[in-house]
């Protein structure tokens, strides 16, 4: 079955559901599926002193050259 016939039949069948059994079909706007955001891991006090480390190591470098 390809989507065109399954788009026809689903309509056929909406159109005798509200004309035979006096139903009501109500159609909604599809979700939009939720952007997946990359996992980024909260940086550690010892993640932050050992940065911060790396740093001053770093600018002590830059005053002596």
């Amino acid at each position: 079955m390809t989507k065109v016939q399954l788009r026809a039949e689903l309509e056929q069948q909406a159109r005798s559901f509200v004309e035979r059994d006096g139903g009501e079909v109500v159609l909604y706007a599809a979700q939009r599926k939720p952007d997946r955001q990359p996992w980024r891991k909260k940086p550690s006090l010892l993640d932050e002193a050992f940065r911060a480390e790396v740093q001053k190591i770093a600018s002590q470098r830059d005053v002596e050259t």
